[in-house]
């Protein structure tokens, strides 16, 4: 007998609908729901390093520390003008202002609160420089010259916290990338145990087949559309599940839900949603593999 080639477009399977379905299709939505939540998590890791990098590549802070002999603000006041001087004499330094004392008190927030007492504390003063966009500068040399025109000044040209930043990315990112391969692999698991599992429940209609001519080609093409439609919807599903969670934590602060201190917003940009429809596309690419692997190993062992 001539093996036939069954239509992507037929509905009525060779081989009846297991009862079985409905939970390897909620294992897989499960699956998606959590693949998608770990790929969104690495977009956001992205978004927020990257943002982070080019808000303080191009910056340098300089910390006047309150001197402890003498009138603090005086002092602060003296050396705050001094570093002042020898930042915007500095090549490369396009502008330098300090914080106000407002703007001090806003960095502070998000650890003392907003109704923290800071009255009567001598708070150090805080020079925000820009440099010039591809300048070299000399950090070195400068650390030096602020030392000596200002003791108490402190410089932070950012490339510790940059360097923490792009390590504390990987990190989310390649963990990430780990969990979507664990899910890759217990979602290929559950589709291989039950692909056998229904083979075997249906061995005598995979032996009728056989007997019939059919090879082994013709039934795993049989089986395989199967599970690519099932677990591209239940993957769609949890896809979806998880799209939503994304854009509903973009709106968590209109019902009185204040966002985190020093962490990203939680919520997916419309133009990062696509990515995640590479979870359903995957995960039906690995149930189809799957089936067709486990039917083609299953029936050239029987037979």
């Amino acid at each position: 007998m001539a093996e036939r080639t069954p239509s992507f477009l037929s509905r009525d399977p060779i081989l009846p609908k297991d009862g079985g379905a409905a939970p390897l299709d909620f294992v897989i939505a499960v699956m998606a729901f959590l693949a998608a939540l770990a790929l969104g998590a690495s977009l956001l890791a992205d978004r927020a390093a990257e943002g982070w990098r080019s808000g303080l590549s191009d910056r340098i802070t300089v910390q006047i520390l309150p001197p402890e002999d003498g009138d603090p603000a005086t002092g602060l006041n003296a050396e705050t003008r001094a570093a002042l001087s020898v930042l915007n004499a500095t090549p490369g330094i396009a502008h330098a202002a300090p914080l106000s004392d407002a703007q001090i008190n806003t960095l502070l927030e998000p650890w003392i609160g907003k109704d923290g007492a800071v009255a009567g504390i001598p708070l150090p003063k805080l020079i925000d420089a820009t440099l010039v966009p591809g300048a070299q500068v000399d950090f070195t040399r400068l650390s030096a010259a602020l030392k000596q025109a200002a003791p108490h000044a402190l410089l932070d040209d950012h490339r510790r916290w940059i360097a923490r930043l792009k390590n504390l990315a990987d990190t989310v990112r390649w963990s990430a990338y780990a969990i979507l391969l664990l899910i890759a692999g217990a979602t290929a698991a559950a589709v291989s145990f039950a692909t056998r599992a229904g083979l075997e429940a249906h061995h005598e209609m995979v032996a009728l087949l056989h007997q019939m001519g059919a090879l082994p080609g013709f039934i795993a093409r049989a089986v395989e559309w199967h599970y690519f439609t099932s677990a591209l919807f239940a993957a769609a599903v949890g896809t979806a599940l998880a799209a939503m969670v994304f854009v509903g934590a973009g709106g968590l602060e209109s019902f009185g839900v204040e966002a985190v201190p020093f962490l990203p917003p939680l919520s997916l940009k419309l133009t990062e949603l696509p990515w995640l429809l590479l979870v359903p596309a995957a995960t039906a690419l690995i149930a189809w593999a799957t089936a067709r692997t486990s039917v083609l190993s299953v029936v050239k062992a029987i037979y």
